[in-house]
C-alpha cells in the first residue's frame, strides 16, 4: 500500500525530476523518488553488510 507524503526540495531538483519524467523511463515524480530512495537504501544496506565491524 502506498502512502502519500510531502517533501520540500530545491527547484533545481524539481526541474531534474520533470526532465527525467519527460524521457518516459519514469511515470511521474513519485516514481522517480521511489526508485532513487530504493537504490540508496540498497547501497546503504550493501555498505553495512560489506563493511568490517
Amino acid at each position: 500500500m502506498k502512502e502519500r507524503i510531502s517533501v520540500t526540495i530545491d527547484r533545481e531538483i524539481v526541474d531534474l525530476l520533470d526532465k527525467l519524467s519527460k524521457k518516459r523511463k519514469f511515470r511521474n515524480r513519485s516514481h522517480i523518488v521511489e526508485f532513487a530512495v530504493g537504490k540508496l537504501a540498497e547501497e546503504e544496506l550493501a555498505d553495512d553488510i560489506n563493511s568490517p565491524k
